[in-house]
C-alpha cells in the first residue's frame, strides 16, 4: 500500500509516494531525516540511516523515480540524465531499488544546489 511522505528542500515542499517495498517501508520507519544532499546530474541523492538488500534493481529509471542505492545507503531523487546516462535515458550509477515516485512538477529540482539541507517526513 502506498504511503505519502515530504521531501523539503531549499524552500520547496514536495509531494511523494512511497511503493509497498520492504526498502520502502524501512525508510517510513526511519523518518524523519535529514541530510546534506548530493547532485550527480539530474540526481538528487543523500546518506539515510539504514541498510536494505536490494529486491529487484534497475539500472535505468524514470523522471520522477525515487530509489535506494545500498552501495552508499542513500536515498535518489532522479528527475533528468546523469552522468552515466546514454542518450535521453536516466541511469543510475549503479542499480537502485525502486522505492516510489514523486507527485508533481520535476522542474524546480534543477535549482537545488550541491550540499543543500534536506528533509524526509
Amino acid at each position: 500500500m502506498p504511503s505519502s511522505i515530504t521531501i523539503q528542500v531549499q524552500g520547496l515542499v514536495l509531494t511523494a509516494e512511497l511503493n509497498g517495498s520492504a526498502v520502502a517501508q524501512k525508510i517510513l520507519e526511519a523518518l524523519p531525516v535529514s541530510a546534506k544532499c548530493n547532485r550527480w546530474g539530474d540526481e538528487i541523492y543523500f546518506r539515510v540511516p539504514l541498510t536494505a538488500e536490494m529486491e529487484d534493481g534497475r539500472d535505468v529509471v524514470e523522471a520522477g523515480d525515487l530509489g535506494y542505492w545500498p552501495p552508499g545507503n542513500a536515498f535518489c531523487i532522479f528527475f533528468g540524465p546523469t552522468p552515466a546516462s546514454q542518450g535521453n535515458e536516466i541511469r543510475a550509477a549503479s542499480a537502485v531499488q525502486l522505492i516510489g515516485r514523486l507527485v508533481g512538477s520535476l522542474e524546480e529540482l534543477k535549482n537545488i544546489r550541491n550540499g543543500a539541507e534536506i528533509v524526509l517526513k
